[in-house]
């Protein structure tokens, strides 16, 4: 476990977040022109990196916004963590 400084919660533990994917991947655009094979591969098929990496992280249980969280993978220090601006589902 590791702890995610929420710009909106203050620092909470990972377990109140669920993980949202590499932030350095574009999502395919939602349009509906982006096939299953493009859905497939922005979901399923990641590299497992080490060192410093930019990840979207989801506060599932606070605030229900998305972060960017910079992350070290192999010792989880949080360098950074900011909101993406995508608001909860309510507040839209």
């Amino acid at each position: 476990m590791f702890l995610i400084p929420c710009p909106w919660c203050g620092e909470r533990d990972q377990s109140e977040f669920t993980y949202g994917g590499d932030a350095r991947e574009e999502m395919p655009d939602l349009d509906g022109r982006a096939t299953v094979a493009d859905w497939h591969k922005f979901v399923h098929l990641r590299g497992n990196p080490r060192g410093v990496h930019a990840e979207y992280w989801h506060h599932t249980s606070g605030c229900e916004r998305w972060l960017r969280v910079e992350r070290d993978t192999v010792s989880h220090a949080v360098t950074k963590a900011r909101d993406t601006g995508v608001l909860p589902k309510e507040a839209t």
